[in-house]
């Protein structure tokens, strides 16, 4: 049996989900072990100190070589070994292979410092990697710093953005690992993703910070990808990119679904969206909860980008507060509350099925609509709207007035000039609106409209919605075509 049926074996089929109360049960399985760690290990774990093998830690050595022997005899050793990076040195180094039953601990302020030299990077585009890891620990206080200005060239003025050189390092590269854990550390500076999970199962992120340039380009903070029975909790992320992002990218192995994910307590802000699905859904997606999340600032707030193939089903967001704004052109997002579109990519791409959403309790204040959109022919499903509440605002000087499509397909414009309703709901499906509020603020605009424009909406049911039209002597509330 492959990897994808054996995850897949628990799941519904696309379309099963008929109500809109939450199915999501993430499994517990296999946390017990990653959450006790070494401490559940019979004996103290062997130390690894990097130290005796050669390590400098004078910011100037490269201290790889000597960093891989701790790390290999830490494997060797097994048990939870700890692999130790000591504080009050900063140890440069180009890419590292981990490996399973270790724990490298960056204790204190210890910083590993990542070269600059594309030649340190033989064993893999990334600072850490690890492939078929079982049982593989990062810990500590201390910082992975990425270097990201010296991965790039010139900074354009006009898109708000540094321009990358040819080779940049991700940070983190964790592929096939099982019962992971990544606790307390910090990331700087990373100069493209700064963890990348891929095919990774029964994982925990718990308390990390990620402290990115907000003007580096790609720099995501966490990206799950083709991962299955994860927790991401307690993290505090800026980044310039997506800052927590599910996905199931196109890959030559079949590494299953995205599935059974809780994200919750973290605090994010970016210049893209702040907690997101999309935009690579190739395989499916389904059985998510983002709660109790705080995006401080970001391009989008709670985000679905779908535009390849697979199904995205038994989604909820719950208790999110939200600061969405414009940016320079070239980010994408263009500060909308929430945003949900479905739409192919490639000229003659396949979408799948995007249903069964649950967006509860969402409050703050953004400079576009809250936006559902589905395609004509792909609708969007089943979607509950529960105690959202927003104001739409304006307090930054770039154009408005339009809807953000990105990423489209060859020649269509990512941009649509709109008008900005506080909810804007197209090409949809059973649609529940419950205890919903549109607000608008003190720099009222224009092109500011409606508290609730809905078109091609297929059932839609409002209880107890309130809200005005920005303009109430020229504008409709409710518009329903």
């Amino acid at each position: 049996m492959n990897r994808a049926a054996s995850r897949s074996q628990s799941r519904d089929r696309q379309g099963a989900v008929t109500g809109l109360e939450p199915r999501l049960k993430p499994s517990r399985r296999g946390f017990l072990a990653v959450l006790g760690g070494a401490g559940l290990l019979r004996g103290q774990p062997k130390t690894f100190d990097v130290r005796a093998y050669g390590a400098v830690g004078d910011g100037k050595t490269l201290d790889t070589a000597a960093i891989q022997r701790a790390l290999d005899e830490a494997a060797a050793a097994g048990g939870g070994a700890r692999v130790l990076i000591p504080g009050g040195k900063r140890y440069r180094t180009g890419a590292l292979k981990l490996k399973g039953g270790i724990d490298l601990h960056l204790a204190d302020d210890a910083a590993l410092e990542a070269s600059t030299d594309p030649a340190d990077y033989t064993a893999g585009r990334g600072l850490l990697l690890a492939e078929g890891a079982q049982g593989l620990r990062i810990t500590g206080t201390g910082c992975i710093d990425g270097q990201a200005m010296q991965f790039m060239t010139g900074y354009s003025k006009t898109d708000e953005r540094w321009e990358p050189k040819p080779f940049r390092p991700r940070m983190l590269a964790l592929t096939a690992c099982r019962d992971l854990e990544i606790s307390g550390i910090t990331i700087l500076h990373a100069p493209e993703w700064t963890v990348h999970l891929l095919g990774c199962e029964r994982v925990l992120v718990d308390g990390i910070k990620v402290r990115n340039h907000l003007d580096v380009p790609n720099c995501d903070g966490i990206d799950p990808d083709h991962c299955g029975e994860l927790e991401i909790r307690n993290c505090d992320i800026v980044c310039a990119d997506d800052a927590i992002v599910l996905k199931t990218s196109r890959q030559p192995i079949d590494y299953g679904p995205t599935a059974n994910v809780t994200v919750r307590d973290c605090v994010v802000e970016t210049r893209d969206s702040g907690l997101k699905i999309g935009t690579e859904t190739f395989g499916d997606v389904y059985h998510v909860l983002f709660e109790r999340c705080k995006v401080r600032s970001g391009g989008r707030g709670p985000t679905i980008t779908h535009r390849q193939a697979g199904n995205i089903y038994d989604i909820e967001f719950r208790d999110i507060e939200i600061a969405a704004e414009h940016h320079a052109a070239r980010w994408w997002g263009w500060g909308e509350a929430i945003s949900l579109t479905v739409r192919p990519r490639a000229s003659d791409g396949v979408v799948g099925k995007l249903s069964d959403v649950r967006i509860r309790r969402v409050s703050g204040r953004a400079e576009n609509s809250v936006r559902i959109d589905g395609s004509k022919d792909n609708p969007v499903r089943n979607l509950l709207l529960e105690g959202v509440d927003v104001t739409i605002d304006r307090w930054t000087a770039y154009p408005g007035g339009m809807f953000d499509n990105r990423p489209t397909g060859p020649g269509v414009p990512g941009l649509e000039p709109h008008s900005t309703p506080a909810f804007s709901i197209r090409r949809a499906e059973h649609v529940t609106l419950k205890d919903c509020r549109a607000r608008w603020g003190g720099q009222r605009q224009d092109y500011f409209s409606h508290a609730l424009e809905a078109e091609d909406v297929k059932d839609l049911e409002l209880t107890r919605f309130t809200g005005e039209a920005a303009h109430p002597d020229r504008d409709e509330a409710v518009v329903v075509r």
